[in-house]
């Protein structure tokens, strides 16, 4: 086999599929990348087995058709340092030598046999399909993924879910601490079905759709998903088991609300952490359009206080959150102005944009830290 191809769209598409690869792999195929060579498209894959990453490239002067995989580290490091030119691919398809010749040198290296590459298992005849704009795949995740828990204790929470209505997709994560629900509304998808995508394929899909447009097709049976773009197919396997009633914890009685500008809040939240004790622990002091923030570490002997003027005209009250919880929070909505809904120091507070985009609906749950004194 052997084809021609420009370094940089090589590298380009490698390193994209790369992502799904493991620093380590309990069975050594999967340190390599699968190619299939046919007519002028090269067809280029990588797995951890639980997912898999697929994209095709145009090559040119083809000659030959086939399978054969290639180390990840080592084809990776050999074209980062490339500057754009033309690469001449050379396989020998008895021993599986592999040549790459450019302007003024050639790397030489052995290959693998691409039919031991583990294979994607079929979706079911049952399987549904839905079509989305790339465009909301990529927020929903982005807007979700912050929140995902990393406890393996909790592995249903360690992924996003996807709550797939008729006329809309709910996204939401938890890692009990802090809850994010994103709603995309006016959606026709003509379904009802529901599961949950692990952090790692979440992550990769946001990735290599974040420069696309168009359509996403994502088919989906009972343990896997597989979404296919115009350029990449993702497919990977559903973290088991059952996700908690989010909207059960969702508080729908909070009368208190105070809305600041987010930058504002950020910032100042910011200033004052420097000083918070081990636990993180920021006093919020709500009285008639200002909050009193404040931190101490009483072991060190160190304390920071701040007002912010906010629009509030509940009733007075003081209540904690973690500073790294709340930081997350106001770095993850994309408004200039937001509100809280509160109800007690002991409950939960809302967080939403002030202005929802059209067709959207995000709102995060954050549990408060008890606060002494």
């Amino acid at each position: 086999m052997k084809f021609n191809i420009q370094s940089k769209l090589f590298f380009t598409h490698l390193q994209a599929v790369s992502k799904v690869v493991n620093s380590k792999n309990t069975i050594s195929i999967l340190n390599n990348f699968l190619f299939n060579l046919s007519g002028d498209t090269l067809v280029i894959t990588a797995s951890d087995q639980e997912t898999t990453l697929t994209t095709h490239v145009e090559v040119t002067n083809a000659e030959g058709s086939g399978k054969f995989a290639a180390g990840v580290k080592e084809l990776l490091d050999m074209l980062k340092e490339l500057p754009d030119q033309g690469l001449t691919v050379d396989i020998n398809d008895q021993n599986l030598a592999i040549n790459i010749t450019y302007m003024n040198g050639e790397f030489n290296f052995i290959g693998m046999n691409g039919n031991e590459f583990p294979v994607k298992t079929p979706s079911e005849d049952s399987a549904k399909v839905l079509t989305l704009p790339v465009e909301k795949v990529t927020r929903g995740i982005q807007q979700t993924v912050f929140a995902v828990g990393t406890e393996s204790l909790r592995p249903m929470m360690m992924g996003i879910f996807w709550d797939i209505k008729p006329n809309e997709i709910a996204f939401v994560s938890t890692d009990t601490h802090k809850l994010v629900r994103f709603r995309e509304l006016g959606l026709e998808t003509g379904m009802e079905q529901s599961f949950i995508l692990p952090t790692k394929p979440a992550t990769i899909l946001a990735s290599i759709l974040d420069k696309q447009e168009g359509d996403v097709k994502i088919t989906i049976d009972s343990k896997s998903a597989t979404f296919e773009s115009a350029d990449y197919t993702l497919s990977c396997r559903f973290v088991n088991g059952r996700y908690p009633n989010y909207n059960s914890v969702i508080p729908q009685d909070n009368q208190f609300t105070l809305t600041i500008d987010r930058m504002t809040m950020l910032a100042a939240i910011k200033r004052v952490s420097v000083t918070a004790s081990p636990g993180g622990l920021v006093k919020f002091d709500l009285k008639e359009n200002q909050i009193h923030l404040s931190t101490q570490d009483i072991d060190f002997s160190k304390s920071s206080e701040e007002v912010v003027a906010c629009d509030y005209t509940g009733a007075s009250m003081l209540i904690g959150f973690n500073d790294e919880n709340i930081i997350d929070v106001l770095n993850n909505i994309d408004n200039d102005m937001i509100t809280v809904e509160l109800m007690d120091p002991s409950r939960a507070g809302i967080f939403k944009p002030a202005e929802q985009r059209e067709n959207e609906d995000l709102l995060v749950l954050l549990m408060p830290m008890m606060v002494i004194g």
